[in-house]
């Protein structure tokens, strides 16, 4: 990043700018889409677009390292992962009316303040600096990974175990359900449900 160059501003931006600015709005609208949509898997794949959307920002901003970082851990294993864990736990494919929680507006309430605090941060910190399109890229993939894996190593462990905590639980939850749809249909044939396995005893 570079300190403002003359003639820049925000009265004359660029075509990259432009671009910016409409697939910022595209990205917002399908994270606004993620949260409001109950269906569970229309949501996952609004959120593909969503994260696919801050790859394109990226790549807009000359960060094209950090793009496909996007693409690789986001999009192409965050959200698999998500519809593995919908898929273990047979989430209903159409309309869930129980999807929401009831606190939509403690919720709008909170993303808003979040939002604004987050604004206001990139801006103030953010605020006499551009980035020169026309210049080179300033920067290294090594400098960036080792930025990456030095100083913000412990946030990436903790959500791996994060996201093989929610795996586990998936798998957990996909096992209980299925022992309880085959209880239930035992006792709607009018058999005794079979007792689980004992371990034999040496």
């Amino acid at each position: 990043m570079t300190l403002a160059a003359t003639g820049h501003g925000f009265l004359s931006p660029s075509g990259v700018e432009i671009a910016f600015v409409l697939v910022g709005i595209a990205t917002l609208g399908a994270a606004l889409l993620t949260v409001t949509t109950r269906q569970l898997v229309h949501a996952a794949l609004w959120l593909v677009v969503a994260l696919g959307g801050i790859a394109v920002e990226y790549l807009l901003l000359t960060a094209e390292f950090i793009a496909w970082v996007q693409v690789l851990i986001y999009v192409g294993s965050v959200v698999v992962l998500l519809l593995f864990g919908l898929m273990l736990t047979k989430a209903p494919i159409g309309r869930s009316p129980d999807a929401d929680s009831g606190n939509r507006w403690a919720a709008l309430t909170v993303a808003l303040a979040a939002a604004a605090a987050l604004v206001w941060v990139v801006v103030d910190a953010f605020r006499a600096t551009w980035i020169d399109l026309d210049r080179a890229v300033q920067g290294s993939t090594e400098v960036i990974g080792r930025s990456l894996f030095q100083y913000w190593v412990l946030p990436f462990e903790a959500l791996s175990v994060l996201l093989l905590a929610a795996l586990v639980g998936a798998i957990v939850l996909s096992r209980r359900t299925g022992e309880g749809r085959a209880a239930a249909a035992a006792l709607d044939n009018g058999a005794a449900p079979a007792p689980a396995p004992r371990e034999e005893q040496r």
